[in-house]
């Protein structure tokens, strides 16, 4: 079925955080910063005399009182900034949701799709138990039995295939022995 003239059909396109555009502006201003700060004393040590904003900022600080309502001011200014920096670093963002290839804008959790492995696994005969990790690049799976890792591998790379995920996981097995014996199906 084709899209009408003029409207695109939506990408597939894995979820960003909102939190990318800010720490780009952030490192931006402080490249520029720093870039002007290095230029301005390379300046000074090859002779020339230090740029006018780098006098005048020495002279206010040097001036300047600790209680003044312009340095408490500019305090709390770079302690907010600081702050919203830390909480740009540790905020949990989109990393534990994977976007599907067939739907777009449909997203999956990553312990969704877990499950989903998990289900398919406990399917294979001689498993007993299987563990499964998954983040946005790989899914781990653990078995525990004697199960053929090649046919192990075949139906969780088809699971994966039914699932239908824009970025495909990198399948990781390994298998353990089980504790106890597993039914036979």
């Amino acid at each position: 079925m084709s899209e009408p003239e003029g409207v695109e059909a939506p990408a597939n396109r894995v979820p960003r955080a909102a939190r990318g555009a800010a720490a780009g502006v952030v490192a931006l201003v402080v490249l520029v910063a720093a870039g002007a700060l290095l230029y301005d004393v390379a300046a000074v040590r090859t002779g020339r005399r230090a740029g006018a904003w780098r006098v005048r900022i020495a002279d206010e600080l040097a001036t300047r009182q600790l209680g003044s309502l312009w340095v408490l001011g500019a305090a709390g200014a770079v302690a907010l900034l600081g702050c919203w920096l830390l909480w740009l670093a540790l905020a949990r963002g989109n990393r534990r949701w994977l976007a599907l290839r067939r739907l777009p804008g449909a997203l999956i959790e990553c312990a969704g799709v877990a499950a989903l492995l998990e289900s398919a696994a406990l399917e294979l005969t001689m498993v007993a138990d299987a563990r499964v990790r998954v983040n946005p690049r790989r899914a781990r799976v653990t078995l525990f039995g004697s199960v053929d890792l090649s046919t192990a591998r075949d139906a969780l790379t088809a699971e994966l295939e039914r699932i239908g995920l824009v970025r495909p996981l990198r399948l990781r097995l390994r298998t353990r022995p089980a504790k106890h014996r597993p039914p036979m199906h």
